[in-house]
């Protein structure tokens, strides 16, 4: 089986905030976080759906949090997955 070479955690969260811009969100995420895949979609009145595949999902769950409240977060370990583990 090969190994997995990308990004380890498969981060994915919706943030539910005030004056909320996905271009805003997208624009920190690629400024601040390493990682690839990323998908900011919504705001304007409607919560903001995050996926991203990243080594360090607990500074994108810090930032996420600081924008408003989180909630359906899930984290799934990809290594494990690609080893036919649960992730």
């Amino acid at each position: 089986m090969e190994e997995y070479t990308g990004y380890r955690y498969d981060t994915q969260l919706l943030i539910d905030g005030d004056d909320l811009d996905e271009d805003e969100v997208r624009d920190y995420f690629t400024k601040n976080f390493k990682g690839d895949c990323l998908l900011a979609v919504g705001g304007d009145g409607d919560p903001i759906k995050i996926h991203f595949h990243t080594d360090e999902p607990w500074k994108v769950l810090e930032y996420c949090r600081s924008l408003g409240e989180i909630y359906d977060i899930v984290v799934e370990d990809m290594v494990r997955q690609s080893k036919g583990l649960h992730g």
